[in-house]
């Protein structure tokens, strides 16, 4: 049965670093998932403050994937509809030039989002670089998060 729970928990730290990039799947959570599974096999007990501090620190980086985009928005005039058309095109260059795609079709999305929202090219290009940049921030700091959890789960295990 142990085994069970350790596979669980491997595949947890592989979709949650996936879900760091793709904004489809929660990533961070999943990685904490992975933890908690960890931690109720008799492999490895983790402390309550180890087990406490990485769900502050999950908490606090969804809470941040929300606001930094946001706020690095509206510091360049963003709108929703940039961040919208950001998420959007992340899911598109999933399909059309990965990795590389989606980091362009995010950037290029955020552009036809502002458009879209009424800017002209020279705002639009001004705001979807702006949100653009803040997507790119928040799936960082998620991609860090979920890359150190996996790497306690694994130390733990091995």
């Amino acid at each position: 049965m142990e085994w069970l729970w350790i596979t669980i928990g491997i595949i947890l730290c592989l979709i949650g670093i996936a879900g760091s990039i793709f904004p489809v799947l929660p990533g961070p959570p999943l990685n904490y998932a992975a933890l908690v599974i960890l931690h109720i096999t008799k492999i490895h007990h983790f402390s309550n403050k180890f087990l406490i501090g990485w769900l502050l620190v999950t908490v606090i980086v969804i809470v941040l994937d929300y606001i930094i985009p946001i706020y690095r928005a509206k510091l360049s005039v963003g709108s929703k509809k940039g961040i919208w058309g950001a998420t959007i095109g992340l899911l598109v260059g999933i399909f059309f030039f990965p990795p590389f795609g989606l980091i362009l079709w995010s950037f290029i999305g955020a552009i036809i989002g502002e458009i879209i929202d009424g800017k002209d090219i020279a705002l639009s290009l001004k705001a979807g670089t702006g949100t653009f940049l803040g997507f790119l921030a928040g799936t960082i700091v998620k991609l860090l998060v979920s890359v150190i959890m996996t790497i306690q789960f694994l130390l733990v295990l091995f």
